[in-house]
Protein backbone atom coordinates (compact mmCIF):
# COMPACT_ATOMS: atom_id res chain seq x y z
CA UNK A 1 0.00 0.00 0.00
CA UNK A 2 1.35 3.66 -1.02
CA UNK A 3 0.13 6.54 -0.60
CA UNK A 4 -0.68 7.35 -4.01
CA UNK A 5 -2.91 4.25 -3.67
CA UNK A 6 -4.66 5.14 -1.21
CA UNK A 7 -8.99 5.08 -2.14
CA UNK A 8 -12.19 5.58 -0.58
CA UNK A 9 -14.26 2.20 0.21
CA UNK A 10 -16.62 1.82 -2.93
CA UNK A 11 -19.80 3.58 -2.54
CA UNK A 12 -18.52 5.62 0.18
CA UNK A 13 -18.75 8.66 -1.97
CA UNK A 14 -20.96 9.40 -4.94
CA UNK A 15 -21.27 11.70 -7.77
CA UNK A 16 -23.45 14.98 -6.93
CA UNK A 17 -25.88 16.16 -9.87
CA UNK A 18 -24.45 18.48 -12.06
CA UNK A 19 -27.46 21.00 -11.97
CA UNK A 20 -28.22 24.12 -13.85
CA UNK A 21 -25.77 23.11 -16.86
CA UNK A 22 -27.85 23.49 -19.98
CA UNK A 23 -31.18 21.99 -21.50
CA UNK A 24 -29.81 18.84 -22.77
CA UNK A 25 -28.58 17.90 -19.18
CA UNK A 26 -32.19 17.36 -18.10
CA UNK A 27 -31.51 19.25 -14.97
CA UNK A 28 -31.11 22.53 -16.91
CA UNK A 29 -32.54 26.31 -16.49
CA UNK A 30 -34.51 25.50 -13.04
CA UNK A 31 -32.30 22.21 -11.47
CA UNK A 32 -35.05 20.34 -10.61
CA UNK A 33 -36.61 23.21 -8.30
CA UNK A 34 -39.62 23.98 -10.46
CA UNK A 35 -40.88 27.66 -10.95
CA UNK A 36 -40.03 30.48 -8.69
CA UNK A 37 -41.24 31.01 -5.14
CA UNK A 38 -39.52 30.42 -1.53
CA UNK A 39 -38.62 26.83 -2.17
CA UNK A 40 -36.66 27.45 -5.61
CA UNK A 41 -34.39 29.99 -3.79
CA UNK A 42 -31.13 29.50 -1.88
CA UNK A 43 -31.15 30.04 2.26
CA UNK A 44 -35.06 28.80 2.48
CA UNK A 45 -35.62 25.96 5.54
CA UNK A 46 -39.25 25.52 6.41
CA UNK A 47 -38.93 23.49 9.13
CA UNK A 48 -41.98 22.55 11.22
CA UNK A 49 -44.47 24.57 8.47
CA UNK A 50 -47.61 22.45 7.05
CA UNK A 51 -48.75 24.45 4.25
CA UNK A 52 -50.79 26.63 6.52
CA UNK A 53 -52.54 24.07 8.87
CA UNK A 54 -51.65 25.02 12.48
CA UNK A 55 -48.38 23.11 12.95
CA UNK A 56 -47.96 20.48 15.71
CA UNK A 57 -45.99 22.16 17.85
CA UNK A 58 -48.78 24.63 18.22
CA UNK A 59 -51.43 22.65 18.11
CA UNK A 60 -50.70 20.56 21.22
CA UNK A 61 -51.28 21.73 24.83
CA UNK A 62 -48.62 23.59 26.92
CA UNK A 63 -48.09 21.42 30.13
CA UNK A 64 -46.14 22.06 33.28
CA UNK A 65 -42.91 23.95 33.60
CA UNK A 66 -39.04 24.11 35.19
CA UNK A 67 -38.21 25.67 38.26
CA UNK A 68 -35.08 27.02 38.37
CA UNK A 69 -34.41 26.78 41.80
CA UNK A 70 -34.97 23.59 42.43
CA UNK A 71 -32.14 22.01 43.89
CA UNK A 72 -30.70 18.33 42.38
CA UNK A 73 -29.74 16.17 44.36
CA UNK A 74 -27.16 13.25 43.74
CA UNK A 75 -28.95 10.44 45.16
CA UNK A 76 -26.91 7.55 46.88
CA UNK A 77 -27.78 4.49 48.64
CA UNK A 78 -26.70 2.70 51.73
CA UNK A 79 -25.70 -0.21 49.98
CA UNK A 80 -23.68 1.42 47.60
CA UNK A 81 -22.04 3.40 50.53
CA UNK A 82 -21.36 -0.51 52.21
CA UNK A 83 -19.72 -1.67 48.74
CA UNK A 84 -17.46 1.05 48.59
CA UNK A 85 -16.01 0.45 52.31
CA UNK A 86 -15.99 -3.38 51.62
CA UNK A 87 -14.05 -2.54 48.36
CA UNK A 88 -11.47 -0.33 49.92
CA UNK A 89 -12.63 2.54 48.17
CA UNK A 90 -13.56 4.79 51.10
CA UNK A 91 -12.41 4.52 54.72
CA UNK A 92 -14.61 3.59 57.69
CA UNK A 93 -11.67 5.46 59.83
CA UNK A 94 -12.32 8.99 58.29
CA UNK A 95 -15.26 10.93 57.77
CA UNK A 96 -17.00 10.80 54.78
CA UNK A 97 -17.84 13.65 53.19
CA UNK A 98 -19.07 14.52 49.55
CA UNK A 99 -15.21 15.39 48.55
CA UNK A 100 -14.39 11.83 49.26
CA UNK A 101 -17.32 10.43 47.66
CA UNK A 102 -16.57 12.03 44.44
CA UNK A 103 -13.02 11.01 44.61
CA UNK A 104 -13.68 7.21 45.32
CA UNK A 105 -15.80 7.58 42.36
CA UNK A 106 -19.04 6.93 44.49
CA UNK A 107 -20.63 9.64 42.81
CA UNK A 108 -19.21 11.48 39.52
CA UNK A 109 -20.57 15.13 40.53
CA UNK A 110 -21.93 16.55 43.84
CA UNK A 111 -23.97 18.81 41.29
CA UNK A 112 -26.02 20.66 44.69
CA UNK A 113 -25.39 18.10 47.32
CA UNK A 114 -25.27 14.32 48.15
CA UNK A 115 -28.67 12.87 49.45
CA UNK A 116 -28.74 9.55 51.05
CA UNK A 117 -31.47 6.79 50.95
CA UNK A 118 -31.76 3.39 53.00
CA UNK A 119 -31.68 1.45 50.14
CA UNK A 120 -29.23 -2.05 51.16
CA UNK A 121 -27.76 -2.49 54.47
CA UNK A 122 -25.09 -0.63 56.27
CA UNK A 123 -22.77 -2.47 58.56
CA UNK A 124 -19.87 -0.17 58.99
CA UNK A 125 -19.51 2.28 61.89
CA UNK A 126 -19.37 5.48 59.41
CA UNK A 127 -19.13 9.60 60.09
CA UNK A 128 -20.95 11.09 57.49
CA UNK A 129 -21.52 14.40 56.12
CA UNK A 130 -24.30 15.42 53.23
CA UNK A 131 -26.94 17.48 52.28
CA UNK A 132 -29.52 15.31 52.53
CA UNK A 133 -30.61 12.44 54.42
CA UNK A 134 -34.20 10.30 54.30
CA UNK A 135 -35.51 9.48 58.29
CA UNK A 136 -34.72 5.44 57.38
CA UNK A 137 -30.97 6.54 56.21
CA UNK A 138 -30.20 8.61 59.60
CA UNK A 139 -31.72 5.69 61.55
CA UNK A 140 -29.28 2.84 60.02
CA UNK A 141 -26.36 5.02 59.83
CA UNK A 142 -27.07 5.56 63.87
CA UNK A 143 -27.94 1.40 64.34
CA UNK A 144 -24.69 0.63 62.72
CA UNK A 145 -23.06 2.96 65.13
CA UNK A 146 -22.31 6.28 63.16
CA UNK A 147 -23.33 9.42 62.61
CA UNK A 148 -24.68 11.26 60.05
CA UNK A 149 -24.76 15.11 59.51
CA UNK A 150 -27.50 16.81 57.13
CA UNK A 151 -25.95 20.40 55.88
CA UNK A 152 -28.90 21.50 53.81
CA UNK A 153 -31.37 22.69 56.50
CA UNK A 154 -35.20 22.85 54.92
CA UNK A 155 -36.48 26.61 55.33
CA UNK A 156 -40.09 26.61 56.69
CA UNK A 157 -42.51 25.97 54.72
CA UNK A 158 -40.87 24.40 51.83
CA UNK A 159 -40.81 21.30 51.36
CA UNK A 160 -37.64 19.80 50.25
CA UNK A 161 -37.44 18.73 45.93
CA UNK A 162 -35.35 15.68 46.03
CA UNK A 163 -38.09 12.97 46.88
CA UNK A 164 -37.37 9.09 48.89
CA UNK A 165 -37.39 6.46 46.15
CA UNK A 166 -35.80 3.90 48.47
Amino acid sequence: MKLNELRDNVGARHKSKRLGRGIGSGKGKTAGRGHKGQKSRSGVAIKGFEGGQMPLYRRLPKRGFNNIFAKRYQVINLGQLQGFVDAGKLDAGKPIGEAEMVASGLVRRARDGVRLLAKGDLSAKLEITVAGASAAAVAAVEKAGGTITVTVVKEVGKEDTAKDSA
